[in-house]
């Protein structure tokens, strides 16, 4: 188990979880001089107000914690993942737990996170007792795939290049012994991943197309392809320096495949999974890749280059023409595409895409359920037009500017032909100020949610 959690029994500090309508029943079942303590520290059961209780020897004897009521509309059901930065050294116990036991365990858990590579961490030695009843193995694989890619995402890309990012890549697929391999530089263009090549060959660091396989090669083929831009200066369309200051989170739809799969393949699902991560810098140099510059895709469509700060979906369009290859049955890809969803929707709320409507009622109702949000929004045939070019079979932008994460989602699909169904994910993966759960920084989006569903559907 993750080192956040430990086995029932142990001794450990009971924490009871009170609102507006348990608060009285719960002050009344407290012993006298707890009770006499809560009501002269002023305590009320408001959402996120805690109270340490003084044991009679001095130490600890519990924790209230207040929580909105279960039909509040505002509710966070990961609240509890505040508890980490407020409790002492100590082992604890959820008493009378909110609605979803699991997902305040879950909470806890990834409320705990600290990125520690460059400083000290602070000292947080919390524990939480695996609540009875529930999968203590399942949330372990869970934390471990969300650290991944916090700490994916957090890493300056001075140390997260593309060869990093297949190093940690490879150290995973050694990990659950999964094969892989990767194609590298100019390798790219001899064996037809023009796209990657083009994006990645201005850095210093090569670009590549690493690909992983796990399972069993008769299981229904699922492949996840994730958006690897270690760095994006926008090109020679270059952002400015607000919008360039966050840009070492632009790996971020690799890290959250990578999370993913891990989960997957931690929990052994009845499926042969694939993932391919195109890894490249966008960067500035004489070989640039530039506006109006014309590339042959390897699916064989040409791309005008309208724009060089589009670069993440001329990297996926290869990658999904080679995983589309052998049709998998289900075909997933997660990007930090567009600032357009992040208008549209906002940091916490990534937009999918998909045909399939069975497939998106179901990811809808898992994202639910995991508080791992999702909203789906239309690949709108009308708005297919935007990406016509005049010398080129598509651009690589929508004239006008409208409705770009859409338009973004109906580019990567003209490279998707032969898989069952597509699933697209247009993620933030970046928590701008820290909420319950999600400390400030990079963030895992969306992947909790795949997962449920896969373990739903192949588990």
């Amino acid at each position: 188990m993750h080192p956040i959690f430990v086995s029932p029994g142990a001794a450990a500090v009971p924490v009871r979880f009170v609102t507006p309508a348990t608060w009285a029943d719960i002050r009344a079942g407290l012993d006298a001089p707890a009770r006499a303590f809560a009501d002269a520290a002023g305590f009320e059961p408001r959402a996120g107000r805690h109270l340490l209780l003084p044991a009679p020897d001095g130490g600890l004897a519990g924790v209230l914690f207040g929580l909105d009521a279960e039909d509040h509309p505002a509710r966070d059901p990961f609240l509890p993942g505040r508890l980490p930065g407020l409790l002492p050294k100590g082992a604890y116990r959820f008493v009378d737990p909110p609605g979803d036991v699991r997902l305040a365990a879950l909470a806890f858990a990834l409320g705990s996170y600290q990125f520690a590579r460059y400083r000290k961490p602070d000292a947080r030695e919390v524990r939480l007792e695996i609540p009875r009843g529930v999968d203590g193995e399942d949330l372990t694989r869970m934390t471990e795939g969300v650290f991944l890619a916090r700490d994916l995402i957090n890493t300056p890309a001075n140390d997260m290049g593309p060869a990093e990012l297949e190093a940690a890549a490879r150290r995973l697929a050694e990990q659950h012994g999964a094969r892989i391999q990767s194609v590298v530089g100019d390798d790219l263009l001899a064996k037809n991943f023009p796209l990657v090549h083009a994006v990645g060959r201005a850095a210093r660091g090569a670009p590549r197309l690493i690909d992983m396989t796990w399972g069993d090669e008769a299981a229904p083929k699922v492949t996840l392809v994730g958006k690897g831009v270690c760095f994006d200066t926008g090109g020679l369309d270059i952002k400015p320096d607000s919008a360039m200051l966050l840009m070492k989170k632009d790996m971020g739809g690799a890290a959250s495949v990578l999370a993913l799969a891990h989960m997957i393949m931690g929990r052994g699902l009845k499926l042969r999974l694939r993932v391919v991560i195109p890894a490249v810098e966008n960067a500035i140099s004489g070989d640039a890749f530039r506006p109006r510059d014309v590339y042959r895709s390897r699916k064989g469509l040409s791309v005008e280059i309208g724009n060089t700060d589009a670069e993440g979906r001329l990297i996926l369009a290869d990658a999904l023409a080679l995983a589309d290859e052998e049709a998998p049955e289900l075909l997933v890809d997660m990007g930090t595409l567009t600032g357009a969803a992040r208008v549209a929707l906002g940091p916490d709320l990534p937009p999918f895409y998909t045909h399939d409507e069975d497939l998106a009622a179901a990811v809808l109702r898992h994202a639910r359920a995991e508080n791992d949000p999702l909203w789906r929004l239309p690949l709108w045939p009308a708005y297919d037009a935007m990406l016509d070019s005049k010398v080129a079979d598509l651009g690589n932008v929508g004239a006008g500017g409208f409705a770009g994460s859409i338009v973004c989602a109906l580019f990567l699909n003209r490279f998707v032909a032969a898989a069952k169904s597509w699933l697209h994910l247009d993620i933030y993966a970046w928590t701008p100020s820290a909420k319950a759960g999600r400390p400030e920084g990079g963030e895992c989006q969306a992947a909790r949610a795949v997962y449920a569903y896969l373990a739903a559907r192949y588990g």
